[in-house]
């Protein structure tokens, strides 16, 4: 039989051994193809973990999850398709989010149509959040226009004034999540696409907060660009002390920090929106050197979290992950799986698969009584971002992903600045 509620069991049952139960179905689309292929398939292989986890300790109740997966081929209508069959036709309990901000933005809809809990994995632009959709859950820090805050706080605070750099090139692909990021950067008005109201207004911009100005700005095109040695020597001939490069992946900032590379840009400092993943590295090797990009995981943060009801620390998550795949995890498989840790919560803290029940548990976690991740700890605001969680910042240095800041939230490595060319 379906689990109804883990709670309100009869008598009998209660005074009885443990019932066995039908399985419970959760479904996720994921890019496995496609222009977001590489995290796409990090975020299956999280969510695979999470849950054979869960079910090699006896699943949630007695009831054994099982992971029903598609690939979306990084196409938003074929998400949405996926996602309605998930609701329609296999039935499942719940559902994981999936990866990018334009695919989730899209399938916000049709969850938030049918009643279902949205676990966003990777779905950071803040129009995303303001839609009105009830039981949206944000696994990430704060919403992608917010990113830049990180930066602006980390000039501040880790590179004295007259060293601090005064000008900034900032290039972007013409993709939701990076424009999104853009947008706090540049301190532009965030706008509702349905009916072109202004969401929020976020100038002067973090640039501008923190004193550097934008002497070079370039959109390049989402889809079969590959004019990078153009774009970079435009970049250089900026003179900007600060690059910011807002790419919609991996594989782009691995082309661009090349094409710097080949022009000898040489700038004090450069910040990245992508390139946590280790394929990054293997892409540009010293080129990434004192690159710096922010993250919403660290191999070395000593978050403990709850997995099948018991404590399951960060440094499980990448024992594991090192045992079952044979090589050490990043963000892009440390999210999806903390998504899964929290649906398992929302079900056992409802006592049921329920979605409304599960969306009201999770909307009722505060600072002292949270859900608890590899990432750290998470409670929610009215529209689903999460309350008091800032961004970490990381920098690659001899070929190592260095956590940097913000200094007082556990262990960092000292800030490589200036940043001696690529």
């Amino acid at each position: 039989m379906k689990l109804a509620s883990l709670l309100a069991t009869t008598a009998a049952i209660t005074m009885a051994a443990a019932p066995v139960f039908a399985e419970i179905k959760i479904g996720a689309s994921l890019p496995l193809t496609g222009a977001f292929s590489i995290a796409g398939a990090k975020h299956e292989q999280g969510y695979q973990l999470c849950v054979d986890l869960i079910n090699e300790k006896g699943g949630i109740g007695g009831e054994e999850i099982d992971l029903i997966m598609s690939d979306n081929r990084s196409d938003p209508a074929t998400a949405i398709n996926q996602y309605e069959r998930f609701i329609n036709v296999d039935d499942v309990d719940a559902v994981f989010g999936t990866f990018s901000s334009r695919l989730t933005f899209p399938v916000a809809n049709i969850l938030a149509k049918n009643g279902y809990v949205h676990p966003v994995p990777a779905g950071g632009a803040l129009r995303i959040y303001t839609q009105g959709h009830q039981n949206l859950f944000y696994f990430q820090p704060n919403a992608a226009e917010y990113v830049g805050s990180s930066l602006q706080g980390l000039i501040r605070d880790l590179i004295a004034e007259g060293e601090r750099p005064k000008t900034a090139a900032v290039v972007a692909a013409d993709d939701f999540f990076a424009n999104a990021v853009e947008t706090g950067f540049l301190g532009n008005k965030v706008m509702d696409p349905a009916d072109g109201s202004e969401v929020a207004d976020l100038a002067p911009g973090y640039l501008a907060e923190a004193g550097i100005e934008v002497v070079y700005s370039e959109k390049w095109p989402e889809e079969g660009f590959n004019d990078w040695l153009n774009l970079a020597n435009s970049i250089k001939r900026s003179n900007a002390e600060l690059i910011v490069v807002l790419s919609a992946s991996a594989e782009e900032a691995v082309q661009i920090t090349r094409a710097l590379k080949t022009v000898r840009a040489e700038p004090k400092m450069v910040y990245y929106s992508q390139g946590t993943q280790a394929e990054f590295y293997e892409g540009t090797q010293e080129a990434s050197e004192a690159i710096l990009m922010h993250t919403s995981w660290h191999p070395d943060a000593p978050y403990s979290g709850l997995l099948a009801g018991e404590e399951f620390s960060n440094q499980d998550f990448v024992d594991a992950y090192q045992a079952k795949f044979g090589a050490a995890p990043d963000e892009d498989a440390a999210i999806p799986f903390a998504v899964c840790q929290g649906i398992e919560q929302a079900i056992r803290g409802a006592g049921s698969t329920d979605n409304a029940a599960m969306g009201e548990w999770l909307a009722a976690r505060t600072t002292d009584d949270p859900v608890r991740t590899i990432l750290g700890r998470f409670n929610w605001d009215d529209v689903g971002l999460p309350v008091d969680k800032p961004f970490l910042v990381a920098q690659w240095n001899g070929g190592e992903l260095q956590f940097v800041y913000p200094t007082d939230e556990f262990e960092t490595s000292p800030l490589n600045f200036p940043k001696q060319g690529f």
